[in-house]
């Protein structure tokens, strides 16, 4: 089917050249790497890349996502974390995505399917439980955003995403 991948490391590299020019855009002056990432746990992208000390939560944990933003500006640094799905997002994708963001507390993360929303479209939705999607240290809450991947525009389908951009 034209409008779905086969294999779901396909998405990997359409989302990672998305993700590239999305923090190019907003995160002006900062320097921005975006890497395919899921074939090794996060702590190894994080100390290769000189950041691994910002995030030592991370050291150990077998945490792989799909696609990862690192961005830096002095000492400063954040990620970005998209979770990729070819088959309908269901609550187990959201807890997932959810429990990477409660431990690493990226600047903004994303969960996007080839295939839509599925069961998290009632949730979000029709239920209105947007409130599944916080994440934050506490003092900053954040929303994790759930969207369908537009394979033949290699974007995410903004009339899909939840909250809205």
């Amino acid at each position: 089917m034209a409008n779905n991948v086969s294999k779901e490391f396909e998405l990997y590299e359409p989302m990672r050249v998305w993700l590239q020019q999305y923090l190019e855009d907003k995160y002006k002056g900062w320097q921005i790497y975006t890497i395919d990432s899921h074939a090794r746990t996060l702590d190894s992208f994080l100390e290769e890349n000189g950041v691994v000390d910002n995030y030592p939560q991370t050291v150990g944990l077998d945490i792989q996502i799909d696609v990862l933003g690192i961005l830096k500006r002095g000492n400063k640094s954040g990620i970005v974390f998209i979770e990729a799905k070819k088959t309908q997002l269901n609550l187990h994708d959201l807890g997932q995505l959810w429990a990477y963001c409660k431990l690493c507390d990226p600047l903004e993360a994303f969960l996007l399917s080839s295939n839509g929303l599925g069961s998290l479209n009632k949730i979000l939705n029709n239920l209105s439980r947007t409130d599944l999607l916080d994440f934050g240290d506490g003092k900053t809450i954040k929303k994790m955003q759930v969207g369908k991947w537009d394979v033949l525009r290699k974007s995410i389908d903004f009339k899909t995403l939840v909250p809205k951009m």
